[in-house]
């Protein structure tokens, strides 16, 4: 008689045969390349699908964030590197604290480089890992999963549900699995992108699905936070040359300065793009453009006064 597990995984829309990829084998490199292509096309459709559920997960980061809260990813294998890369992302190019997005993966951090084998079976350390990062009311834990079923990670929700942080769940099982599993969060994002080229596989469609919804989650929080001024991002932090040499071309795409005037500026500034900015365009002093942003909260076309 088959075990509880394999009946679980069994019926995983991942796990179905893809009628599209059955004679995969025997394909020439073209074809091969070209049904791989024909599925990737499916997921933004899927992604789309689950609009609503993004937004009211982004809505509510950007609060927590307002309230000095964060946003932890919690997954394991592909569904936790991904997770750790987008987190990773976060500070170059918003100019956040690291400890603002952070990536969790079960069995820590071996687990990025090389697969760990069983450390995503523990529902316990799931739970566990929370109370290493304190875990609280204020912070949001993003659960990440393309089976859903993930003990390290349901471990990680259930706890965080019971800790009071706000609770999301990515993943590429079909909601009503996820529901019938007993699995509760806050808000449950499951874009459907059906059967992987090769059975299983889910570092593919499911993999590409959930690094679109992690790009939407922050990207979105982000511009709803202020770091943007329309679509450039403006909160950059100078740490490199190539950065230094992105503030300079900002300050002059957007005010038309030129490059010897948007250095004098950045220097003025204390090197903070976002204050030269408010400088430039409302023609104020640095502590005018730092307490404008302030009450602004961070937002550049409000503290110019265009909003």
């Amino acid at each position: 008689m088959a075990t509880p597990l394999f009946n679980e995984i069994k019926v995983l829309p991942t796990e179905q045969q893809n009628s599209r990829s059955l004679n995969i084998d025997i394909a020439t490199t073209r074809e091969i390349l070209e049904c791989i292509n024909n599925e990737d096309s499916l997921i933004a459709e899927a992604v789309y699908n689950e609009i609503d559920h993004i937004a009211t997960a982004v809505d509510a980061i950007t609060e927590r964030f307002r309230r000095g809260g964060r946003l932890l990813y919690v997954g394991a294998g592909t569904s936790g590197r991904l997770g750790i890369v987008d987190a990773s992302e976060c500070p170059p190019t918003f100019g956040t604290e690291p400890s603002m997005v952070q990536g969790i993966i079960a069995g820590g951090t071996p687990a990025i480089f090389k697969a760990q084998e069983g450390a995503e079976d523990s529902f316990e350390n799931g739970t566990h890992i929370l109370h290493e990062h304190s875990v609280g009311e204020k912070d949001i834990v993003c659960g990440i999963a393309a089976s859903g079923r993930t003990p390290y990670v349901r471990g990680s929700i259930a706890e965080a549900r019971r800790l009071g942080a706000f609770t999301i769940l990515v993943t590429t099982n079909n909601r009503e699995n996820i529901k019938a599993l007993g699995i509760e969060a806050d808000v449950l994002i499951c874009p459907k992108v059906g059967a992987e080229v090769i059975t299983g596989s889910t570092r593919m469609k499911s993999g590409t699905a959930q690094k679109m919804v992690l790009n939407m989650l922050t990207t979105a929080s982000m511009i709803r936070l202020g770091k943007t001024y329309g679509n450039v991002m403006v909160d950059v932090q100078m740490t490199n040359r190539k950065l230094v040499e992105r503030a300079h071309g900002i300050l002059m795409d957007i005010t038309g300065i030129d490059y010897h005037k948007a250095s004098e500026m950045l220097e003025l500034s204390g090197y903070h793009v976002k204050t030269a900015l408010v400088m430039i365009l409302a023609d104020v002093s640095k502590e005018e453009a730092q307490k404008r942003l302030i009450q602004h909260e961070g937002f550049v076309r409000k503290a110019i006064g265009i909003v």
